[in-house]
């Protein structure tokens, strides 16, 4: 018998990430993680480095989200832990599986607070920000907090983990013994049947059925079976931003232009992986109706209940427990009244109407809608690329404008409404799926995180981000009446987005005219090459909050 061979804690950690089929790991180096990277590389991992840890640790949130596996985050210690902590927070309340993995600083001297290089207690600050916080501490505990990180990260309500590694846990060696990988770390739960069937007695009394789904059913990859749930009950959809393609945005059944009118008048609500928050206005009237009565597909049960009462939880993992309902509803007479069909019918061809007259508008400059039309029909032929967008009437616009037509293949701000997540989602967009992905981003949101189109540009991944550049947070024609300097809302109107990713090696476009940006997207997506395009949006377009007007503080009436 020969004794094991003794390594280090670099080497242990990379062990056990490929053990569980860790393959791709975000992050930027530093004290004391930098070996940590390099031994990623030189096991033959892929290592991306960013220009900022909330980057890199938005593209590790993006990747669990697209692979339903963990995406792992690499940072530095004290401040580079705290830039990656929003990302883990935004993970968090998103159900993005992430793990955020960080050096750390000596413990007897943080524990003393006596001083050390970046002290930090970073354990007891990353806890109310992930769904769960480790600290290794010692190099043959690795392994095992590896892989309780993983299994927390992924099971259940998916979520942000983080692992805490101190200098001095990777800097020794322990024996190099091999830990299996995790059997089943996100294990089905089946419904119980009494709930399966107290759902589907509740459909049988609807008369306006809706399905509501949220990021959690498009996460499930369960797409098949939603599909055909939808369509077994013959009741319109509504999907939440990031579940748009679940089915595609043409799908008769699709609601999504009579929003309103299904929201007030729906009785009988399925919720499936969709939370009643803040992008649902809690469920609550006059959006809904008073006497809607609600069933929720969810695998945790605390959050049933949580703003309307739930007259049918069913408590599973969304993919079983959609099949069930889908095998009872089989058994059953689900249908809604024709007349509730043809209503929304109706509102829908109206709203049609009415936006498309806004698309085809003859504005100059650009707004939004005229250039986001554009945009739209370029990607009417390339319906395989990835669209993340942000900001706020970027991304409410391109929501409402820019059909997707398969799963997973729209990102955006999410839950939180985080700004800049854009570039990060869309890097590893590229990385994780290999398709064409094509950021769109307000100039504001682009701002938080723009410098990382330099490593868009170093890894030349084929992205193309679209700014539609108003020159202001919102809009960029407020007036400052108080002094010279811009108002708190105006930005540079004549920044030329497009030389920037010129002087990292990719190609710049800027346009001015929906024909222009046309062919510059057509260009860019042909190329397959990092490109940036510039759009000229009028500095008057778009309103402050964007949808989000009600959140304003009330103008009072002597208020200039």
């Amino acid at each position: 018998m020969t004794e094991p061979e003794s390594v280090d804690g670099n080497t242990l950690v990379i062990d056990a990430l490929t053990a569980n089929g860790v393959s791709t790991i975000y992050g930027v180096v530093g004290i004391p993680i930098t070996d940590l990277a390099r031994t990623v590389q030189a096991r033959g991992m892929r290592y991306l480095g960013f220009r900022n840890e909330q980057a890199a640790g938005h593209a590790a949130a993006a990747a669990g989200y697209l692979t339903g596996r963990p995406g792992i985050c690499l940072t530095v210690s004290a401040p580079g832990f705290l830039n990656g902590l929003v990302a883990l927070a935004n993970a968090t309340v998103n159900c993005f599986p992430m793990i955020q993995i960080s050096g750390s600083s000596d413990r007897s001297i943080v524990d003393l607070e006596q001083g050390d290089y970046e002290e930090l207690d970073q354990l007891a600050t990353a806890r109310p920000f992930a769904k769960a916080a480790y600290r290794v501490d010692s190099p043959e505990l690795i392994g095992v907090g590896v892989s309780r990180a993983i299994r927390a990260a992924v099971s259940g309500r998916p979520g942000g983990v983080y692992l805490d590694l101190p200098a001095e846990v990777l800097a020794r060696t322990a024996a190099r013994t091999p830990r299996p990988p995790i059997v089943d770390p996100s294990p089905r739960q089946i419904p119980a049947p009494e709930s399966v069937d107290r759902a589907v007695a509740l459909l049988e009394q609807a008369r306006r059925p809706l399905i509501v789904l949220g990021k959690g059913a498009a996460y499930a990859r369960a797409d098949a079976v939603i599909r055909e749930l939808v369509e077994a009950t013959g009741a319109p959809f509504l999907p939440m931003s990031m579940a748009k393609g679940l089915l595609p945005d043409d799908h008769p059944q699709s609601a999504a232009a009579a929003r309103s009118l299904v929201l007030a008048d729906a009785d009988v609500v399925v919720l499936v992986g969709a939370r009643l928050n803040w992008l649902l206005d809690h469920g609550r009237p006059p959006r809904w109706s008073a006497d809607a009565r609600f069933i929720q597909l969810d695998i945790c049960a605390t959050e049933f209940d949580s703003n309307r009462p739930i007259e049918a939880p069913v408590l599973g993992d969304i993919a079983s427990s959609a099949a069930a309902l889908l095998a009872a509803i089989r058994r059953s007479r689900v249908a809604p009244v024709p007349e509730w069909l043809e209503q929304i019918d109706a509102s829908k061809r109206t709203h049609i109407k009415k936006m498309d007259a806004q698309l085809h508008a003859d504005v100059h400059p650009m707004n939004f809608a005229v250039a986001l039309r554009a945009i739209r029909d370029v990607l009417d032929d390339h319906r395989d690329a990835i669209v993340v967008s942000e900001g706020a009437n970027t991304l409410d616009s391109a929501r409402n404008i820019i059909p997707i037509y398969a799963p997973r293949h729209r990102l955006d701000a999410g839950t939180w409404g985080v700004m800049g997540v854009g570039p990060g989602y869309a890097i590893a967009a590229a990385v994780e799926t290999g398709e064409p992905v094509v950021a769109i981003e307000g100039d504001s949101a682009f701002g938080f995180s723009g410098m990382e189109i330099e490593t868009i540009c170093r890894y030349k991944l084929p992205v193309v981000v679209i700014v539609l550049n108003n020159g202001g947070i919102y809009r960029g024609d407020e007036v400052n009446a108080c002094s010279g300097d811009p108002a708190p809302t105006v930005l540079l109107h004549s920044s030329r987005y497009d030389t920037l990713i010129e002087a990292f090696g990719g190609v710049g476009y800027h346009a001015e005219t929906p024909a222009q940006v046309a062919t510059a997207l057509r260009s860019a997506l042909r190329s397959a090459t990092p490109s940036l395009i510039n759009c000229a949006i009028d500095p008057a377009a778009g309103t402050e909050s964007g949808h989000l007007q009600k959140l304003n503080r009330p103008v009072r009436e002597e208020e200039p």
